[in-house]
């Protein structure tokens, strides 16, 4: 039985931790930033856990409390700074472009469903090669939800001409797997992201853990079928 029957027909991905390795940028910008007020940068390995969580979230790690003006104010400067570096050290993760090859030669279409606004993902995509690859590109700022809500998973879905119960969404935060539920997706936790010991991602709602971006094609090869559309 081939993989199209019996697993999947398409597959759905977040961007920052889970097909793309961001956080060399990401980490770059904030810290240019911290050294621009006169703070110290920010080792690495402390801010890699939170970049999935976006622009405010990494904002208030360098920052801690001030008054939300000034919040507004930094974050705006730091997106200038991270756009100016967006795809400098951005990778896929390691395994990623086979695994990618791998989905198309199996004829499985991809997407990308992320809650980065269009004005980066889509430039960051075309510039590592991955916008005309990708099926569809469901940005932070394409509907008026965002995850944890499903909505853009479901659009996702539709632009990959698939079912949502036969599509598969893989993440690295607990509001992926909440919206790939909620969409009727199967939900594959990408342990290979951005993901801190404080989460508790073991609790998470999940189908499945990935350890490398490779262990997806096994999972596929290895699940049950899905049930009919």
């Amino acid at each position: 039985m081939s993989t199209r029957d019996r697993a999947a027909r398409a597959v759905l991905f977040d961007l920052d931790g889970t097909l793309l390795d961001t956080a060399p940028d990401m980490g770059a910008a904030l810290n240019a930033l911290r050294m621009e007020t006169g703070l110290e940068p920010l080792a690495p390995a402390t801010i890699r856990p939170h970049v999935s969580h976006g622009s405010a979230a990494l904002i208030q790690l360098a920052f801690g409390e001030r008054h939300v003006r000034e919040l507004d104010g930094l974050r705006a400067r730091f997106l200038d700074l991270y756009r100016a570096r967006l795809a400098c050290d951005t990778r896929l993760f390691a395994g990623g472009e086979w695994t990618l090859t791998e989905l198309e030669r199996r004829g499985l279409p991809w997407g990308v469903v992320t809650n980065k606004p269009g004005w980066l993902a889509e430039p960051l995509l075309e510039a590592l090669g991955l916008a005309h690859r990708a099926g569809c590109v469901i940005a932070g700022d394409t509907l008026p939800e965002r995850k944890p809500h499903p909505r853009p998973l479901l659009l996702g879905a539709e632009r990959l001409a698939t079912h949502p119960s036969h599509c598969v969404y893989v993440g690295d935060a607990e509001r992926d797997m909440v919206a790939a539920r909620a969409a009727g997706m199967v939900a594959l936790v990408a342990g290979f992201g951005y993901i801190g010991d404080w989460e508790g991602a073991e609790r998470w709602p999940q189908d499945g853990w990935l350890h490398t971006p490779e262990d997806l094609i096994a999972w596929l090869e290895s699940a049950p079928p899905l049930p009919p559309a």
